[in-house]
């Protein structure tokens, strides 16, 4: 993927923020800070070729909402209300159709148990006033006539929403590219640090660069970024998912099709060119970037389960990715505990559904909206229990 005014050795040079990472979130934060008229650097040696790339890009707090995850939801649901505009100003500014779709998630059940299980969902929705209609099997076969015929129910999440992630990223890019914004393709090895403020970063090809802000938002990797105490290094690990990418006629599919399948959550999201994407994996597997044929197996098993039809389709891609997960699963979206460094990380599942709050949260006006939604999200709720547990040393 091509990178606007790419260099992989800038020496010495000066910006008002440096953005490490370069994917979705990154991105995003870069492209509306220079739309604030800052100047921006980011630096990732392969912008959108990491956990963005293996995304399926669902919008979809309600869908995934659960018992012990109500903050979570709230962040969804104010980023998910600033996706049509989102969506609407990066098509316009880039050029690039992002492929967003708002016909919902369909949830469906294949037996007693699980329909008792999918209503019992259903019902903390309606006690959270989220949008959900309750449907019968044959509701559920009109709806997607592509279906199995054993599926005995379901619940319409009818304002969720998915875009394609390769296609945002691609759009950021050429949007960032019009704007200007400086991008380096190289990887940072530490952080420039001054009298206890980061100062700026450390390139492995030599060379630093400066910035008033240095917002850390690369993913997976957030956590093991030299030049930090302990203590401020973002509790993240990686979770790997693996996708597969199916070749079939538009219409295929209408909405975002899920559903529970041998203890596994399954889905599929259609694309409006016919694309039909398959996840997803949670696997606890370090930095482990592998396509297993046991994964791709038993996504093909669980979604055959949900649409048959998909065994005729073309496979086109297969992918891994990590997500990077948090202690809580909320995201760390805000200052650390260092002057001069932001957070942008520990988006687990939700990245591409959450780069637009993520990126209003780090450069936008102070509102109460946006204040409220600060505080569920601030990397200082996990500084001082990290600190007691630290040494004192510094990487």
């Amino acid at each position: 993927m091509d990178v606007p005014h790419a260099t992989a050795h800038p020496g010495t040079r000066h910006s008002d923020m440096v953005v490490v990472g370069g994917g979705v979130i990154g991105l995003s934060v870069a492209w509306r800070a220079a739309r604030h008229g800052r100047t921006v650097t980011v630096v990732d040696p392969a912008p959108g070729a990491g956990a963005s790339h293996a995304a399926a890009g669902m919008l979809a707090p309600v869908s995934e909402v659960t018992y012990t995850e109500e903050p979570l939801l709230r962040l969804g649901l104010a980023s998910l209300a600033r996706w049509p505009h989102f969506a609407a100003e990066l098509s316009e500014e880039s050029g690039i159709d992002v492929d967003h779709r708002t016909q919902g998630t369909l949830d469906v059940a294949f037996d007693a148990d699980d329909l008792a299980a999918l209503g019992e969902v259903a019902g903390f929705m309606e006690k959270l006033s989220l949008p959900v209609e309750r449907l019968t099997g044959r509701e559920c076969r009109r709806a997607e006539p592509m279906l199995a015929p054993s599926v005995r129910g379901g619940i319409l999440a009818s304002g969720d929403a998915w875009v394609d992630p390769r296609r945002v990223t691609a759009a950021l890019l050429a949007a960032l590219a019009r704007r200007g914004v400086a991008a380096v393709a190289d990887r940072v090895t530490g952080l420039v640090v001054e009298g206890g403020t980061v100062r700026g970063v450390r390139l492995a090809g030599g060379g630093t660069i400066g910035a008033e802000r240095v917002v850390l938002a690369a993913g997976a990797w957030s956590g093991s970024l030299d030049g930090l105490p302990p203590e401020v290094l973002p509790p993240v690990r990686p979770v790997k998912g693996q996708i597969m990418r199916l070749r079939g006629a538009p219409g295929f599919l209408g909405h975002c099709v899920r559903g529970v399948v041998h203890g596994s959550h399954a889905y599929l999201v259609p694309r409006g060119d016919g694309e039909i994407v398959l996840g997803a994996t949670q696997e606890e597997m370090g930095f482990d970037t592998r396509v297993t044929a046991g994964a791709l197996w038993e996504l093909l098993r669980d979604a055959r389960e949900l649409v048959p039809g998909i065994t005729e389709l073309e496979v086109a891609d297969v992918a891994a990715g990590l997500r990077p997960g948090t202690p809580d699963n909320l995201p760390l979206i805000g200052p650390s505990a260092m002057d001069g460094l932001v957070l942008a990380t520990g988006h687990h599942r939700g990245g591409v559904l959450l780069c637009p709050l993520t990126a209003d949260l780090v450069t936008g006006e102070p509102s109460p909206d946006l204040a409220a939604l600060a505080a569920l999200c601030s990397p200082l709720r996990f500084h001082e229990a990290r600190r007691q547990g630290s040494t004192g040393s510094h990487r």
